[in-house]
């Protein structure tokens, strides 16, 4: 458990794919990815859990187990939500939603409403003398099925007779998801003093994280905010007359966007999805086991290489998230400061620049 200074000490962290689903991996879930969304029409919605192709859910994709939303919270726009959240019984017994009690875990919180929502009906059970266990069979028949891990499923376990507000305070308490959440902190140096005054909230604007879920049992939908009271329905969907949960949230989030106006263009929104690699890895052996080969395996092949060179990038770029560049920055100046090149590059970017600023166009 962590103190009460540890636990408020969560950063900010990036929207973005890559640091999303590295963090979800490091809890211990599995065939689960995110990817960002830039339309909320049909086509962009059906198509990102295709693994390539225009694939949608009903072709070559897999399934879509919510949207995180991120927007700028105001006191101005929320104070207008005039939407009943749901508290007491009124909640859905097997629907998770956490109060979110600590600064900056938004983001963590969004997600974790999404995996927990998601998780296996089937309990992990612990591994028998031979290291295996009853769902180890079942797990290997079911690849793509989303698998939350021990660690999330033993705080499921603990926290699911909790409140809305104590749930978030065992969130927020734990030191597995604290860190896990943490390791993708920008490093700061102690070479650099910040002497700005503390950030006033009197504004009242920040930037939040929501999560939109369906709830399969009702054929309801609701968005999870963890800084309202509880969960909001959003409305009903019926898979019987070809109903898409996500043109509910979708609604919502168009709503969402509209109060804004026209002048702020700053959100960004990501799918939960089925990992492709699996998918795409499950479709090739079936494909060779039914001796298909040719062209139709040779494209599954490349697209599964696309896909591995993606996980390529999206480590590369969280190690140059997390690597301090300062140090070698002061390193470089000291060394031209040294060899005398540095007031000679340093006039040389001040042309550079003033060039640049005439040739903007006048307006």
């Amino acid at each position: 458990m962590t103190s009460d200074s540890e636990k408020s000490n969560w950063c900010t962290i990036e929207s973005d794919p890559g640091v999303f689903t590295c963090l979800i991996e490091s809890f211990g879930v599995k065939n689960v990815e995110l990817t960002e969304l830039y339309s909320l029409d049909d086509d962009s919605l059906k198509q990102c859990t295709g693994v390539g192709g225009g694939g949608g859910e009903g072709d070559a994709g897999g399934p879509l187990y919510g949207l995180i939303f991120l927007f700028k919270w105001t006191k101005e726009i929320e104070g207008k939500d005039d939407r009943t959240s749901l508290t007491g019984d009124d909640i859905p017994a097997d629907l998770f939603f956490a109060r979110q009690t600590v600064p900056n875990a938004c983001a963590t919180q969004a997600i974790l409403s999404v995996l927990l929502n998601n998780a296996s009906s089937s309990p992990i059970e612990p591994k028998d003398e031979n290291g295996t266990n009853d769902n180890d069979a079942a797990a290997d028949s079911t690849s793509q099925t989303l698998q939350v891990g021990p660690m999330l499923t033993q705080l499921h376990s603990f926290i699911q007779s909790f409140p809305p507000d104590l749930r978030g305070e065992a969130i927020g308490a734990s030191e597995e998801i604290r860190q896990a959440h943490n390791s993708f902190a920008r490093p700061t140096s102690v070479f650099i003093e910040d002497n700005r005054p503390p950030q006033n909230d009197d504004d009242g604007e920040a930037f939040h994280f929501v999560a939109y879920v369906p709830h399969k049992a009702s054929g309801k939908v609701y968005e999870l905010d963890g800084l309202k009271g509880g969960p909001i329905l959003l409305g009903e969907y019926d898979t019987t007359k070809g109903d898409a949960w996500w043109n509910v949230a979708r609604q919502a989030i168009q709503t969402r966007i509209e109060q804004f106006g026209s002048s702020e263009i700053k959100f960004n929104l990501m799918a939960m999805v089925g990992d492709k690699r699996v998918m795409l890895q499950d479709r090739i052996k079936s494909a060779e086991e039914q001796k298909l080969g040719g062209i139709i395996v040779d494209d599954m092949k490349a697209l599964l290489a696309e896909q591995d060179e993606k996980r390529t990038q999206w480590k590369r770029e969280n190690d140059r998230r997390r690597h301090n560049y300062l140090p070698f920055c002061v390193e470089l100046i000291k060394g031209l400061a040294k060899t005398g090149k540095l007031n000679e590059l340093t006039e040389e970017a001040r042309k550079t620049s003033l060039g640049k600023m005439h040739k903007r166009p006048k307006i």
